[in-house]
């Protein structure tokens, strides 16, 4: 499984400091920051998984503060260099990076963690429905194996 095109996967910083720690989210200077739109938190629960969804406007930067959590990206845009390729990433605090998704591949995630599994994303748009799509795991011709 290799690296799909315009997917940026940044390391971020953890300063640990004994009244409680900072977790690095997001700056405007960072690389794959492409504006603001909204913020959000979406948890999910351990060994649940949710799929599949493509974005045709927003831009996604996704963190996992707490648990971990498995995404999958499908590359199904039609002129890119790895159409039709997967990548898996892990993010956790052992893992901690953002994920800079670009619109038009396709993602699902799985809650890996025993107990919460937390996600951000900062958004370069705000929520719109009419720019997303959603095909459910059973519906869907994206071909992967969740349970391995």
């Amino acid at each position: 499984m290799g690296k799909i095109a315009g997917v940026i996967i940044t390391p971020l910083k953890q300063i640990e400091h004994p009244k409680g720690n900072i977790l690095h989210g997001m700056k405007k200077s960072d690389e794959g920051f492409c504006g603001f739109g909204e913020a959000y938190f979406s948890s999910i629960k351990s060994g649940v998984v949710k799929a599949w969804k493509k974005h045709n406007e927003m831009t996604l930067n996704l963190v996992v503060p707490v648990g971990a959590v498995k995404f999958v990206f499908f590359d199904g845009r039609e002129n890119s260099i790895t159409k039709g390729e997967f990548q898996e990433v892990l993010l956790s605090r052992e893992n901690y990076c953002r994920l800079t998704i670009p619109p038009g591949i396709w993602m699902g995630f799985e809650g890996v963690g025993e107990d919460l599994n937390l996600l951000l994303n900062v958004a370069n748009i705000a929520h719109d429905p009419r720019e997303q799509l959603n095909i459910p795991i059973e519906e869907s011709n994206i071909k992967y194996n969740w349970k391995k």
